[in-house]
């Protein structure tokens, strides 16, 4: 599976501490930023895990000790991959760490800033180092950031059974409005805004309901939700069935067994959007047992429609035989015996309904070892959670206000075609085609046009677009869009249209124009619906979907909604977007053309010793804390 699918999965919390006075680029910008705080919890795959153990590894020199980096030591890996797989693979039933090895997560922005350090691979393995540096050239205070990392291989109820992680998350969130005085601002990645939810459903099992919201309202402001695979990821299948290798040299038969390992695995499997369950409480999670499965209840509109919601089917699947006691293809039974007895496969399709229910590992289960386990992991740790079901749709939290942001417009993966390799397990399957979405259009690996459900625009690379944009649901009858460049403008070429319609279930789909070179941020945006809260979606172009958290494009744009919401002469709901300055050094840039630094407004030429080339010279004004002002 492409590397894509490194899950980073956070829940950044700005813990932005700055006095009324942040000093800047050596500017002074003025607002109330005392109140500000924040935690940044990290993922899937993106934090360090550390050895518990003592462990010797025969026939190589290194060996496992405690504290010694397990993810990632891409020495180990390679020079002594059976020691660390034993460090890395957890039992599949019971979730716990082989006899030999225990690893445990780090702790500390170390564990998050660089999965691998070191000169070459520090740089390789960079998650949120970008975003500390932003932290920090914006005034925020080294002690105000607070870094939580967790075991990103466990289910989410595993999470509190072994950890105590949900407790301890609510816990940085009360020290945090204790020591700051006033709320956080919740920042998800991907798989983290799955984290989160589940920590908000878990949180009505902690708290008298009459208390919930006011809980809510007291410890969070906002909350960011980037990148977030609202319906799953189709690459989840992929590394189920071929694995994910996460960039480094080891097979992906291996990499196999390690994902499958993991209960995490399926919490980015693919859902219908059309199918929920109801949760049955008896008691305190802690204590309560759930006194009846949790089972899909669709709407008709799942069964009248194609591919449930998605696309195209997630799967196309060649098979020996066709299991009888699978009901959706009862008709096909008879008409396929000829082909059986021939020794022709017989070709299964499933959607993200079978998928999420458990009907495509019943169909393969007499053909793959690790079906049987999959299918525990979805009953044990997914259907029958005691507080959530995280395969079902998400209705929108009731947060006062909500970014759902992410990348749009890149060829992302939505379907594959599988059949048997004639290889043992666990390389018994062989990926023989893939269906992208991109431009509107579904077509194979090969170049072939797909028929099926292409949406207005393709999805992140990783996650599918109908996925990432089903927080559009979350907006009211009524939206603005607001079209501008990504890069600095003047305003020239933004565009906007005011109480948009906006139907229940359906797509919002701005009727603007495009230059072909110009990469824009399209914004929608409702503070009218619900009375008190603000709803807003942020789409990209060409954000990749790992790669987000770097974007200084999405760190400008966060920065400026941050510094409008706690200014106490905001003008309006949301930060404006008729212009857009630099707000870095980094920004500013030489223009040969004018023989000048760009953006004179903002920008001017100012040479420190070191320097050597025009551009770097080019400098932010002093003044330009004032310039902040046009943003209010």
């Amino acid at each position: 599976m492409s590397s894509g699918l490194k899950f980073i999965v956070v829940v950044f919390v700005i813990v932005g501490v700055l006095d009324r006075v942040a000093v800047v680029n050596g500017s002074q910008f003025k607002g109330d930023y005392s109140k500000l705080s924040g935690i940044i919890i990290p993922g899937f795959a993106s934090t360090q895990l550390r050895a518990w153990s003592i462990l010797d590894c025969p026939y190589s020199p290194l060996d496992f000790n405690p504290l010694d980096l397990v993810w990632l030591d891409t020495t180990k890996c390679l020079s002594a991959m059976n020691c660390w797989l034993k460090c890395m693979m957890l039992d599949p039933y019971n979730q716990t760490d082989n006899p030999e090895c225990r690893s445990r997560p780090d702790s500390g922005l170390s564990a998050i800033t660089e999965l691998d350090p070191g000169y070459i691979t520090g740089p390789l393995s960079s998650v949120w180092k970008e975003w500390i540096k932003w932290c920090i050239e914006f005034g925020i205070e080294a002690n105000a950031i607070l870094a939580v990392p967790y075991d990103w291989r466990l289910s989410p109820s595993k999470l509190e059974e072994r950890d105590l992680y949900f407790h301890k998350l609510k816990l940085t969130f009360e020290t945090a409005l204790k020591h700051r005085g006033g709320p956080s601002i919740v920042f998800a990645h991907s798989l983290g805004n799955n984290v989160f939810r589940y920590f908000l459903e878990w949180l009505k099992l902690e708290i008298a309901p009459k208390n919930y919201i006011r809980w809510l309202d007291d410890h969070i402001h906002a909350y960011f939700a980037v990148g977030s695979p609202l319906l799953g990821s189709v690459q989840t299948v992929e590394a189920t069935l071929s694995g994910s290798t996460f960039g480094l040299p080891v097979p992906e038969g291996t990499a196999r067994l390690m994902f499958n390992s993991f209960g995490s695995s399926l919490w980015m499997s693919p859902f219908s959007e059309y199918c929920r369950t109801e949760n049955v409480y008896s008691k305190h999670f802690s204590g309560g047992r759930r006194k009846k499965h949790n089972v899909y209840h669709c709407d008709d509109i799942e069964y009248r429609s194609n591919f449930s919601g998605f696309p195209t089917n997630i799967i196309n699947i060649e098979i020996p035989s066709v299991v009888e006691a699978y009901p959706s293809f009862g008709d096909e039974v008879q008409a396929n015996l000829s082909n059986m007895e021939c020794g022709i496969p017989t070709q299964l399709s499933f959607s993200a309904r079978e998928i999420a229910d458990g009907t495509f590992f019943k169909a393969i289960e007499d053909y793959d070892p690790d079906s049987k386990r999959l299918l525990y992991q979805l009953d044990k740790l997914y259907h029958g959670d005691p507080v959530l079901n995280p395969l079902t749709p998400w209705e929108r939290p009731p947060l006062k206000n909500i970014f759902c942001i992410y990348g749009v417009d890149s060829r992302t993966e939505v379907g594959y075609y599988f059949a048997p390799s004639g290889k043992p397990y666990p390389d018994n399957w062989i990926m023989t085609d893939v269906v992208y979405e991109f431009e509107g259009s579904l077509y194979t690996r090969s170049g072939n046009l797909v028929e099926g459900n292409p949406g207005s625009a393709s999805g992140d690379e990783t996650v599918p677009y109908r996925s990432l944009s089903y927080c559009k649901s979350w907006l009211g009858p009524k939206v603005n869009i607001t079209r501008t460049p990504q890069s600095e403008h003047d305003g020239l070429d933004v565009q906007m249209h005011l109480d948009v319609e906006h139907h229940p279930g359906a797509d919002i789909i701005p009727n603007m124009t495009r230059s072909p070179r110009v990469k824009y941020i399209t914004y929608y945006e409702d503070s009218e619906s619900l009375p008190g809260q603000r709803t807003a979606v942020w789409e990209i172009d060409k954000a990749n979907h790992r790669n987000i958290v770097r974007s200084p494009i999405l760190m400008r744009e966060l920065w400026l909604e941050m510094w409008h919401d706690i200014h106490p002469d905001k003008k309006s709901k949301f930060v404006t977007k008729a212009k857009r300055g630099p707000l870095r050094d980094e920004d500013c840039y030489w223009d040969y053309g004018k023989a000048r630094c760009a953006w004179s407004e903002y920008c001017e030429y100012r040479y420190v010793f070191g320097d050597v080339h025009l551009g770097q010279s080019c400098r932010v004004k002093s003044s330009s804390a004032d310039l902040l002002l046009n943003y209010v």
